[in-house]
């Protein structure tokens, strides 16, 4: 039973004054400060030895009375944390950690940071806590900020736009089609993929066409008369020497071979003996009004 005068009332329990004491030390704890850890009271003194974390800095415990920052179970005193550098206040401030040290923003880009491959400058807050970093662009091994990686010709930046890589550096497509891309011979387009070359010049494959016919001759036979391309069929209509017996035109296409003899003209399998049709390549042979006859059938 405890009797009104000779009991203290802590945790919304009521305690004999002799009984409300350290959970550690015993000490009396009526009229002292103390803290609960547990359910249980601690004088301050045991409580710092037994619970407060030590500080990073000062390597002091952290008492009740000052403020505990923490950062991945690393623990500082509100006025010990700060830059390893530059000793600025860390407190409600962007920072970054490094080799088991804390940095402010500033003196972490300084010694730290990546730098641009074009203004020479961090790339501030990669690691900062609290900053959002920069947007970093990455090519062949270089670096660039989004503002610095431009086009060579225009100077614009390319951000997320195509780019052609040339002599090591971007161009952005549309300097590249007006200053670098081939165009076609024909119609000054550009030629951007299954394009035909012809007399050291290029061609889109629709614009490669026969001169008469218009046909397309990316993948037929054809040759050229004044520099200007045909399919075989027109330049034969056009061009070629007729067979004297056939009428067909002699081409020359796939290596066909023609006898001529005083400006006339003869596909090698057209070259037979008028009469009993035997082949006269290579042989000699008599004219009859323009008939060509094999030695026998002349003399009959």
């Amino acid at each position: 039973m405890i009797f009104s005068g000779e009991y203290t009332k802590a945790m919304d329990e009521n305690y004999h004054k002799d009984h409300l004491a350290c959970h550690n030390c015993d000490k009396k704890l009526v009229a002292c400060r103390y803290i609960v850890k547990d359910e249980n009271p601690h004088c301050i003194p045991c409580y710092q030895e037994l619970y407060a974390h030590n500080c990073e800095e000062c390597k002091k415990p952290i008492g009740p009375d000052y403020k505990d920052l923490s950062y991945k179970d690393r623990h500082w005193h509100e006025f010990c944390f700060k830059c390893c550098e530059c000793q600025k206040s860390l407190v409600d401030q962007p920072f970054a950690p490094k080799n088991d040290n804390i940095y402010c923003s500033d003196c972490h880009d300084k010694n730290f940071a990546a730098r641009c491959d074009g203004c020479g400058e961090p790339f501030r807050g990669g690691f900062i806590q609290g900053v959002n970093g920069m947007k970093k662009f990455e090519y062949k091994g270089k670096q660039w900020h989004e503002e610095c990686f431009v086009c060579m010709v225009c100077k614009q930046p390319i951000r997320n736009k195509s780019f052609i890589p040339r002599e090591n550096e971007a161009v952005c497509v549309p300097c590249y089609e007006e200053q670098f891309a081939q165009k076609c011979s024909k119609c000054n387009g550009v030629i951007n993929k299954g394009g035909v070359a012809y007399k050291n010049q290029p061609w889109h494959r629709e614009c490669f066409t026969c001169t008469k016919c218009s046909k397309e001759l990316a993948k037929e036979k054809f040759t050229s008369k004044d520099d200007q391309p045909y399919c075989a069929e027109c330049y034969g209509e056009l061009f070629a020497k007729k067979c004297c017996r056939c009428s067909k035109a002699i081409t020359g296409f796939g290596g066909t071979k023609f006898i001529s003899f005083e400006d006339r003209h003869w596909h090698s399998d057209c070259f037979v003996c008028y009469k009993c049709q035997a082949s006269m390549v290579g042989k000699g042979f008599l004219m009859n009004e323009g008939d060509i006859l094999c030695p026998e059938c002349g003399r009959n």
